[in-house]
């Protein structure tokens, strides 16, 4: 007699749901402060704690990205203005610290207006689409050990399927504001963002090769003693790969195209004002974030490395931030320092140099999970890595003009 199958086996801790039961235990007695009842003590019934559960995670993730946001802001100013021997915002607040409580205070009374010829239905979804992919992945970014809002073991593969939805929904705007300046933008944004996925892809895959896993928790904690950045020459190149591609998907400089505010008047956004165009707004530093964390936790050790951050998630928040903000800081760096790039130069280095590159990566880390032998690696890479600059050297092409 054939039994039914039983339910499947769970793989790794569910943290949110420990959290929720714990809350819920917590509320079940009453709390007293001085000898005065302040909580008289409520069973939370299983069907009410999960809704409100996923609404207070998604309103602290939302907080979050906010706050981000606003610092952010104001330190590409601050950077952009030292970069550039000036001062930067210095009027609201110490230091122009509340620059940014100001800026969406304005965008917030600001008027909306939508244009005539817009379609209406799809001009008012696509910032909520965009907004969408940048704010859904943070569910699966581990912060700290056990800090984690859905622990799943495709956390990896969810945080770039949900990140590409900002792809449909700027392509959205472009067409729905019924303008061929942003009709312009978006689809330069579609050519760029979906090219370079491609690259981004391949890197990433590099790590769950070596890792074993699509699990964040699992590829950090794989780098306990040393991160992939250095266990393998492959994961090396990786990096950069990942990194140079999440510039081009974020939109930012020198791969600012779908904007490039002095040939398209602001480029796919050009129609949106007030709040519509904050969520532009907001979702782009997002997923600046977003990458930079996820480059951390797969490249660099995440929220363990240098310090082991098991059972200590103050210690591996700590260690979580600095590297994201580490990263976060350099596309600041790189916005002011380069200048922007044309479309041809954009799609000749996503197809020609990081593409070929993100295979070599994919294979050799095919193999050295299959070999080891990861020092003979790390000697046979750099070997050939002299020997091409050599014979680039030596080329007809790169010798002085006469």
């Amino acid at each position: 007699m054939n039994t039914p199958p039983g339910p499947l086996p769970v793989a790794h801790p569910n943290h949110f749901g420990s959290a929720i039961g714990v809350a819920q235990e917590w509320l079940a007695h009453p709390r007293s402060i001085f000898g005065v009842t302040v909580w008289p003590g409520w069973q939370i019934p299983d069907a009410l704690a999960l809704p409100v559960g996923f609404l207070a995670a998604a309103g602290l993730v939302l907080a979050l990205i906010s706050l981000v946001a606003m610092v952010m802001i104001y330190l590409e100013r601050k950077v952009a203005g030292h970069i550039q021997s000036r001062l930067g915002p210095m009027r609201v607040g110490w230091h122009g610290i509340l620059q940014s409580v100001a800026d969406g205070l304005k965008l917030l009374v600001k008027e909306d207006i939508i244009p005539d010829n817009a379609n209406r239905f799809l001009f008012s979804l696509a910032p909520a689409l965009v907004m969408v992919g940048a704010f859904v992945p943070f569910a699966a970014l581990p912060f700290a050990d056990g800090l984690v809002f859905a622990n799943m073991d495709i956390g990896l593969f969810y945080i770039l399927g949900f990140a590409s939805l900002e792809v449909i929904g700027v392509i959205m705007a472009g067409w729905a504001s019924g303008s061929k300046w942003s009709l312009f933008g978006g689809m330069r944004l579609a050519a760029q963002m979906m090219s370079y996925e491609i690259p981004l892809g391949l890197s990433v895959l590099t790590v769950a090769i070596m890792a074993g896993s699509l699990n964040l928790s699992e590829i950090t904690r794989a780098q306990a003693t040393l991160p992939f950045v250095l266990q393998s020459p492959f994961a090396f190149m990786g990096f950069f790969v990942f990194y140079i591609a999440a510039l081009a998907n974020t939109k930012r400089a020198p791969f600012d195209l779908p904007e490039a505010e002095s040939e398209l008047v602001s480029g796919f956004h050009t129609e949106y004002s007030g709040m519509r165009f904050a969520f532009f707004f907001l979702a782009e530093y997002a997923a600046m974030a977003l990458v930079s964390a996820v480059g951390s936790i797969l490249f660099l050790g995440g929220w363990n490395f240098p310090f082991s951050g098991e059972g200590r998630p103050l210690v591996g928040l700590l260690q979580l931030g600095l590297k994201t903000f580490a990263l976060l800081f350099m596309m600041l760096w790189l916005r002011w320092t380069l200048p922007r790039v044309r479309i041809d130069q954009v799609m000749y280095l996503c197809l020609k140099v990081l593409l070929p590159m993100g295979m070599f990566c994919l294979l050799g880390a095919g193999f050295q999970a299959v070999a080891g032998m990861a020092l003979p690696l790390w000697g046979a890479v750099l070997a050939l890595a002299a020997v091409t600059y050599l014979i680039g050297r030596r080329s007809p092409s790169s010798a002085p003009a006469a």
